[in-house]
């Protein structure tokens, strides 16, 4: 396939796991055009010196520029390993410019609660459509397990048993983990199982094979219109991070944060820090030993 082709399907890809705006999509489809043009052969097949040639290049950029042209080049890349287009990602190899790492998009506690409205008033009644009970059981899992869109949509029936309290989830890199299934979503889970066609070895199947990330992203939006939130603001990828953010909000340590998300590397995890630093503060000033001493000269 062109390198043409495979950069629209990772754009693709791209806005549904990942809802990137329509300004970070063109900047990535520029970025990897021009790479295809200026590297020896299709970009595809590239391999890790030629593209330290091609970051060479881009050495009189900012580091800003250079860093997102790499970041572009890195899941282009563990998208086609994921698509099974190649095996590795040359782009790993690549060491990143020092930028500053953007903090993620959140959505306040108030914007999840009106998500929730109204995917379980669509839900509700004797007998709802199973389009709606589908989607109150993938926000849930979006949302209350912190799952990628990946994730989520290739979850297998086996996945899930009764009376379990977690999914078997297989993440990156073919790894497995345990994330959580809380009781809510037990209880819609139970409502969803008799209704998809007997016989799918999928959670959420859709013809032969499983519901897309496409398909996901554009249920996800268009629920988030009909609640009025902004659609562009909501994504599969901003509901993992209100997942993670909301949970540290709450207490949560770090380390079992980490496990919750699949994540390899704690520093992936510790991005989430940026929004409990009040509340650390607030915690040192009333718990500490030294919130209770006086200052010395002072009454």
């Amino acid at each position: 396939m062109s390198d043409a082709a495979l950069i629209d399907r990772f754009l693709e890809m791209m806005a549904a796991e990942r809802g990137a705006s329509p300004n970070t999509l063109a900047a990535y489809r520029r970025d990897l055009e021009q790479a295809s043009d200026a590297v020896r052969g299709p970009l595809v097949r590239a391999d890790a010196a030629a593209l330290r040639g091609l970051m060479a290049h881009y050495a009189p950029l900012a580091a800003s520029s250079a860093a997102r042209k790499l970041t572009a080049l890195r899941q282009f890349f563990a998208f086609l390993r994921d698509e099974g287009e190649r095996a590795d990602n040359p782009a790993l190899d690549i060491a990143r410019p020092a930028t500053r790492r953007p903090l993620p998009r959140i959505l306040t506690h108030g914007d999840v609660d009106r998500l929730f409205a109204q995917a379980e008033e669509e839900a509700s009644g004797e007998a709802p459509p199973a389009a709606a009970v589908r989607m109150l059981l993938m926000l849930e899992l979006l949302y209350g397990s912190g799952l990628r869109a990946s994730e989520l949509v290739s979850l297998p029936r086996r996945a899930v048993g009764p009376g379990r309290e977690y999914l078997i989830v297989r993440g990156k890199g073919d790894k497995e983990r345990l994330a959580p299934l809380s009781a809510r979503a037990r209880g819609v889970l139970e409502r969803w199982l008799p209704l998809p066609a007997q016989g799918s070895a999928w959670l959420f199947p859709s013809g032969k094979a499983h519901l897309s990330r496409v398909r996901l992203f554009q249920m996800l939006r268009a629920l988030a219109a009909r609640a009025g939130l902004d659609p562009q603001a909501v994504s599969p990828h901003v509901l993992r991070h209100a997942f993670a953010t909301h949970l540290l909000e709450g207490g949560a340590d770090l380390r079992a944060l980490q496990m919750m998300l699949g994540h390899a590397d704690i520093a992936t995890t510790e991005i989430y820090t940026h929004v409990d630093s009040r509340r650390l503060v607030e915690l040192v000033n009333r718990r500490h030993p030294l919130a209770g001493m006086k200052v010395e000269g002072r009454d």
